[in-house]
């Protein structure tokens, strides 16, 4: 089993970021301030091209910390951030800039390629998970959730439905191609979010894959605008959604 290991640590704000490896994994974990109390855990995925500290991620790790004073962990995702990139992510990034500057469909490209690192994520995010709930200030026995659009999604479905300490969970922006089936095995609370006139996922798609979620208590957030104006205010959203399932009194 491979253990977690803090290499570097510093603060601000009220919020506490220590970057960490599991074995060959790098990930960041955001806590509160006063980080020895035992709190809910909530796992982001990162977009695709971005890493674990890519601005979005340390928002929304702050919105999660700072008001429900849970903590926060991402790694980064096979060959993105400080991971090595192979010569197959090279073709397959190679073949979407080339459907992109054709004017050519993105999502079978896309759909591909988030299938073939999502094999290799889910088992690192269970390792990641076995090894934070070794820490005191985490537990075996408290709330996880996951929080991941996108790229995140890819990751997160086929996680999420294999992985029974995950409670609720929030995703958005993918299409439904190989997660439709995964989605079916997942039951706990989710917020899905998606972009009404989203210029690569059409919204057949988009509702077919919310529809395909088993959760009795399931919600979808559907704004105006394409694909990468998804508003800010979804973040706050999620927050409260986390809120509502993983313990605390905000709403």
């Amino acid at each position: 089993m491979n253990s977690l290991q803090f290499t570097t640590e510093s603060s601000s704000n009220g919020m506490i970021e220590r970057d960490f490896t599991v074995g060959d994994v790098p990930g960041v974990l955001w806590s509160p301030v006063s980080g020895a109390d035992r709190a809910p855990l909530v796992l982001m995925g990162h977009g695709g091209g971005n890493h674990k500290k890519h601005p979005a991620m340390v928002g929304r790790a702050r919105l999660l910390v700072t008001f429900c004073g849970f903590h926060v962990a991402v790694i980064d995702a096979p060959a993105h951030g400080e991971r090595p990139v192979t010569a197959h992510d090279e073709a397959e990034v190679a073949d979407l800039f080339r459907a992109r500057a054709g004017g050519e469909p993105e999502g079978p490209i896309v759909v591909r390629y988030n299938d073939h690192l999502a094999e290799l994520a889910v088992p690192e995010w269970q390792a990641t998970l076995d090894a934070l709930q070794e820490l005191p200030e985490i537990g075996t026995d408290g709330p996880v959730g996951y929080f991941g659009i996108n790229m995140g999604t890819a990751i997160g479905v086929p996680f999420v439905a294999i992985e029974p300490r995950i409670t609720a969970a929030v995703f958005g922006q993918h299409w439904p191609d190989t997660l439709a089936e995964k989605a079916k095995q997942i039951t706990i609370p989710i917020e899905y979010a998606m972009q009404w006139d989203d210029e690569h996922i059409s919204r057949e798609d988009s509702l077919a894959l919310f529809d395909a979620f088993a959760s009795k208590e399931k919600s979808l957030h559907a704004n105006t605008g394409k694909h990468k104006e998804l508003p800010r205010f979804e973040a706050d959203s999620a927050v409260r959604f986390f809120a509502r399932h993983l313990g605390t009194g905000l709403i």
